[in-house]
């Protein structure tokens, strides 16, 4: 019984790899409904079994690479697929139309495909039905089919495969300030002193001083008289 050979790391529309590598390795070739999944086995072209074991939620796209344990690469390729494939009407609709399409249809909670001339869903007659109400055209194809991530998904595994990173590096130095004109550098505080050759304002005038007023006291009171024989008054 052959082993399965396991791969658990995914590298997105293989990104970080040198062309050369990425061609001369094995391939599989997976629908929709495989590639959604985070785990499952393949045969690739080279005939060995892959076990394949990536983080719950992670979807595999037509373009990206896969590492096995033994550090060899498998290039992922979307297999063609019957699909629905969804156009305006060449003779009376007009470019809103596929917006309003993919608005109904996303009310709908399908997995769709959106491109800038044509929309793609599964096989659905109903929707089929749908669509050509609203004059859209709707044609029966076998394609890859590479549906949207929710808005909320794994952006790094989106079905664009953007070739850069969403971090942009600017041509220019924030340091060199805006309008191509550069900041002075500041200059050390100024400390005031007898020989610091600045000439200083006079100093405020002295408010002249609030006029007294005087306020009477009283002395206390003495010790109440008591007559009697030494007392020295007349009585």
């Amino acid at each position: 019984m052959t082993s399965l050979l396991h791969c658990s790391k995914l590298m997105p529309q293989g990104r970080g790899l040198a062309r050369v590598l990425v061609q001369r390795a094995s391939s599989i070739t997976l629908d929709w409904d495989t590639r959604q999944k985070s785990r499952f086995d393949v045969t690739d072209s080279q005939g060995r079994q892959l076990g394949v074991f990536l983080p719950r939620g992670a979807v595999v796209r037509g373009g990206d690479v896969l590492v096995a344990e033994d550090g060899s690469l498998v290039r992922v390729q979307a297999a063609p697929q019957a699909v629905l494939r969804i156009t305006a009407c060449a003779e009376h609709g007009s470019p809103f139309d596929l917006t309003r399409a993919a608005y109904h249809l996303g009310n709908r909670h399908v997995p769709i495909e959106l491109q800038p001339d044509h929309l793609k869903i599964e096989p659905d007659h109903v929707l089929a039905d749908m669509l050509r109400a609203m004059h859209m055209t709707v044609v029966a194809v076998s394609e890859p089919f590479e549906p949207e991530n929710g808005a909320y998904g794994d952006h790094g595994a989106s079905s664009h495969g953007h070739g850069h990173g969403h971090a942009h590096e600017h041509g220019h130095s924030h340091e060199q300030g805006h309008g191509g004109h550069a900041h002075a550098v500041h200059a050390e505080p100024h400390v005031h002193g007898p020989n610091c050759q600045h000439e200083h304002a006079a100093p405020a005038a002295i408010p002249s001083a609030v006029k007294r007023i005087a306020i009477p006291v009283r002395a206390a009171s003495a010790e109440p008289h008591v007559h009697g024989p030494g007392c020295q008054h007349d009585h």
